[in-house]
């Protein structure tokens, strides 16, 4: 394995000197007899340096940023449809409130009294109309009244004592 010395595990690493020696005499670091820190040993107390010494060629990684940053680009991409599928629903229902609120502003047509129009220079005569008629025209006019229904009762049977319960025979 690789030992580094503490000025180049400092340098490595961009931390300070004293940091190395207050983790050494704390037990976290270790060196060995030749007052040297194997690089193993640095990895787990510091984790990963941030430039390596030995690698050359620039090695591309897939980050997991990368990944996070596509998984939140898709859920934008459904929020936004979600929302425009919101907006839509909201403009059809919208819509349908409109169409209703006319429906019921819509003016009712006149009640035609007669029929047949009359023109001003004629002359109306008035046809003798059966007295059945006028009954009619008059119940027609004359609000429905509630008739009052009797409600069915059966007949309560006749009582009967402690003792015919038990010794006669019901009817």
């Amino acid at each position: 394995m690789k030992t580094l010395t503490v000025l180049e595990l400092s340098k490595l690493y961009n931390i300070n000197r004293q940091t190395i020696y207050n983790n050494i005499k704390k037990g976290i670091l270790s060196k060995n007899s030749e007052n040297k820190i194997d690089l193993a040993e640095a990895i787990r107390v510091f984790g990963e340096p941030v430039k390596k010494q030995d690698v050359k060629e620039s090695v591309k990684v897939d980050s997991p940023n990368s990944a996070e940053v596509l998984l939140l680009r898709q859920q934008i991409d459904m929020l936004k449809n979600q929302l425009d599928d919101a907006k839509d629903r909201e403009s059809f229902y919208q819509n349908q409130i409109e169409t209703m609120q006319r429906l019921l502003e819509a003016p009712k047509a006149p009640k035609m009294e007669d029929p047949t129009p009359v023109a001003p220079h004629q002359e109306t005569v008035e046809v003798p109309v059966p007295e059945k008629q006028h009954e009619i025209e008059n119940e027609i006019q004359t609000p429905n009244k509630r008739i009052p229904v009797p409600e069915h009762k059966e007949k309560e049977p006749k009582k009967r004592s402690f003792l015919s319960r038990f010794f006669l025979p019901y009817s």
